[in-house]
């Protein structure tokens, strides 16, 4: 029998087991050692979060062996004391089998003694019954008081379980499902009885105006987080693409109020700024920018956007443009998939240009991309941690570039200009910020 490379053979009670070989970079190691029963992995996109957690799973929780190398890293052996593992991850990167391929590295796929499920957050409410096992939330869902943060409560009472999360949380609102968790607080109404100071000049809507015992709550969080620091070695280029807008079409949304495309009065405030982003986005010049970056300088891009009108304008634009006459041959081989929630296309690897057009909501985060090193986005999200997630998606650990390019592009219209400003400032996009005098 021979041993194929990335292998190792391993004798245990009396049988010959092949298992694969894993390799921890150093901060993935300090992590699983700092790991316990109820932490957060924090740590930043492509840093290997999966890998460590199932190196948590494997030897800290179920006893596998681990032992050095010098020639080839760490090797893992069997569990002897093996749990039913639980993954609760984004539909996508649970279609995609992105997590069944790191199990593999471990040989989980042909461990008979435990039992390994893979499912997206939305069918938690499944595994409510389950004990003794071990979960991995991947890509923090635990905010606020839903359906997820009830059903994820349940689970942890009887099961082991870390959390992933490359942001762990923006407020201490954000923390208080994982503060339960951990037995720090009952329920979320001791925690707010405790912390928070509600403004006495709002009565309809409770708005927290400070939180008291702040030093108390950070060294909370500092027991459960556990953050993975690593230099990457990429270096990324950001640079921004700016284009024309309607202004006139713009002042009739933002000045008049007027829904220009339904011809009738706008109702509120998001109302006027979706239609306000659907004046600046519409214009034909973004699509033609991404096609010619194709062309010219970039064969193989992925595309974030948020609205249906876009997807639709860049594959007319694309159509239309592949049809010059003045395109050289070479260029017309261009293949355009995409991934929404109309459709799961995967990305055209077989092909020498491509264009993979992902909307924010649907693929920003859980999955990876080590085929390109550019990034287009058409337009920008609401959120800065929709934006960190997409840019991320191509700066890997195991990505073969180490340049990698980012193109946003945007308009001078003020709407676009709001946007920028607060995630240039880490901050997410307030609608009422913006228009504060919309009555």
């Amino acid at each position: 029998m021979s041993l194929s490379k990335g292998s190792f053979f391993y004798i245990f009670r009396k049988r010959v087991i092949l298992l694969p070989l894993v390799h921890f970079m150093p901060h993935q190691q300090e992590a699983i050692e700092r790991l316990r029963n109820g932490s957060i992995l924090c740590a930043g996109v492509g840093t290997g979060k999966s890998i460590t957690a199932l190196g948590y799973y494997y030897i800290r929780v179920c006893g596998g062996v681990l032992w050095s190398d010098t020639q080839a890293g760490e090797n893992v052996g069997p569990m002897t004391e093996p749990k039913d593992l639980y993954i609760i991850t984004t539909a996508r990167k649970r279609d995609t089998g992105e997590w069944m391929k790191e199990c593999e590295r471990f040989g989980l796929e042909k461990e008979t003694s435990v039992r390994v499920t893979i499912d997206s957050w939305n069918n938690i409410h499944k595994y409510r019954d389950v004990e003794g096992a071990f979960f991995i939330f991947d890509e923090q869902r635990v905010v606020g008081s839903g359906t997820w943060v009830r059903e994820f409560l349940r689970i942890v009472k009887a099961n082991e379980w870390i959390l992933l999360s490359a942001t762990p949380g923006d407020t201490w609102m954000d923390y208080i499902p994982v503060f339960i968790a951990n037995g720090f607080y009952k329920n979320r109404t001791q925690f707010l009885r405790r912390h928070a100071v509600y403004s006495p000049y709002v009565t309809k809507y409770p708005k927290i105006e400070r939180w008291t015992e702040v030093g108390y709550l950070e060294s909370l969080r500092r027991r459960i987080t556990v953050t993975m620091k690593y230099e990457k070695e990429t270096i990324p280029h950001w640079k921004d693409i700016i284009v024309d807008y309607d202004v006139n079409l713009y002042k009739t949304v933002s000045e008049k109020r007027w829904d220009p495309w339904k011809e009738e009065p706008i109702q509120d405030i998001a109302g006027a700024c979706y239609l306000m982003r659907k004046v600046v986005n519409s214009n034909v010049i973004r699509a033609r920018q991404i096609f010619w970056l194709v062309v010219a300088k970039h064969p193989k891009v992925i595309v974030f956007y948020n609205y249906d009108y876009e997807l639709e304008l860049m594959k007319e634009t694309f159509q239309d443009m592949l049809g010059l006459e003045s395109l050289h041959d070479d260029d017309r081989d261009l293949k355009v998939a995409e991934w929404n929630g109309h459709r799961h296309e995967p990305i055209p690897k077989d092909s020498k240009r491509w264009i993979y057009l992902v909307q924010y909501t649907a693929g920003s985060e859980g999955w990876n991309c080590v085929e390109t090193d550019t990034i287009i986005f058409y337009s920008q999200s609401y959120s800065y941690k929709a934006m960190t997630q997409a840019a991320g998606r191509i700066d890997r650990l195991n990505t073969p570039f180490r340049d990698l390019y980012y193109y946003t592009i945007k308009s001078r219209a003020p709407i676009d200009k709001a946007i920028d400003r607060a995630l240039r400032s880490k901050r997410n996009f307030n609608e009422k910020l913006f228009m504060p005098e919309w009555k």
